[in-house]
């Protein structure tokens, strides 16, 4: 057994007993809310809060960099902040995934580029996510691989499809997948089901289903990073069908030695860790080693414990 580490990381890392497992990046659409004050964040100061984001949860959906790219200082310093072990995975911006065909916007390309090679540098770079719109469809599968062989392999990429052809369990969806495997680029696996699982119970949830896609189903693994965007709804303990049923899958994903990434995402940002940490502990008897979440900085515990932290 590996001794205990400080590296807060590795609170979802697993202790391994032969063949290596995979590690578990867990973690919310957004990095910071002020809804989390007193729970996730000690106070209100915002400098303060991706830094204690990083200290619970090691991966983030960056969804930011769909509207508008930051400047490089602004990304050294999210890597700086964020602890060991954390991971980025931003999301492509529309100017290249929706506005414009693919390949057809080599400036921001190389921009966004640029962004991920400091992250790769500070070893901070998950898997970038392509959301493909939902007018993309399978006449554009050779754009689509031809735009993937452009980018430099050591960045990882994930690829979300929305239109109904790359669902058909036929030919077009064979294709994308077939091509993902050949790439090695994960396939974003969209879970929509609980919310629109009953009619909104409050504003949030009205806007959510209006904006969200109904995505058929999919366990589909394309490479070694899984990559799964689970939608719930505010009422956390209404997700728990759902909850249940990926669990296993995420844990078999896990012990096959691939490196899982699970974004919670509510309707209401403010639910989204609550969401995570519910989805954490039903995954934890089932992948040994797999370690409680540490408390967050805004809510210690009762009474000291000692965390069961495992180091790679």
């Amino acid at each position: 057994m590996n001794t205990a580490s400080a590296d807060p990381s590795s609170s979802v890392r697993l202790e391994s007993d032969g063949a290596k497992p995979g590690r578990l990046f867990l973690g919310c659409p957004v990095q910071a809310s002020a809804a989390w004050v007193g729970s996730l964040f000690s106070s209100r100061d915002r400098s303060r809060w991706l830094r204690e984001y990083s200290q619970v949860f090691n991966t983030v959906e960056g969804n930011s960099t769909f509207y508008g790219l930051p400047v490089l200082d602004t990304v050294r310093r999210w890597a700086a902040e964020t602890a060991d072990g954390f991971r980025f995975c931003l999301k492509w911006p529309k100017a290249v995934s929706h506005d414009f065909p693919l390949g057809d916007q080599p400036v921001v390309t190389r921009q966004f580029l640029d962004i991920l090679s400091v992250l790769h540098e500070a070893n901070r770079l998950g898997p970038s996510f392509l959301q493909l719109g939902p007018a993309f469809s399978g006449r554009q599968f050779d754009r689509l691989v031809a735009f993937l062989k452009t980018l430099p392999r050591e960045f990882p990429q994930a690829v979300e499809v929305r239109h109904a052809d790359w669902f058909d369990r036929c030919e077009k969806e064979c294709a994308i997948d077939d091509a993902l495997r050949e790439l090695h680029v994960d396939r974003v696996l969209f879970d929509s089901r609980a919310l629109f699982s009953r009619p909104p119970s409050d504003e949030a949830e009205v806007v959510s289903q209006q904006r969200k896609p109904r995505s058929p189903h999919r366990v589909t693994v394309t490479g070694r990073r899984p990559f799964l965007r689970f939608i719930g709804r505010n009422a956390v303990s209404d997700i728990d069908p759902w909850i249940e049923e990926w669990a296993p899958v995420v844990a078999g994903w896990l012990k096959n030695g691939l490196d899982s990434y699970v974004f919670t995402h509510t309707p209401d940002d403010a639910f989204a860790p609550e969401f995570a940490r519910r989805f954490h502990e039903r995954l934890r008897p089932l992948v040994p080693g797999l370690s409680a979440l540490p408390p967050g900085a805004g809510k210690q515990p009762s009474r000291p414990r000692q965390l069961n932290l495992f180091g790679d």
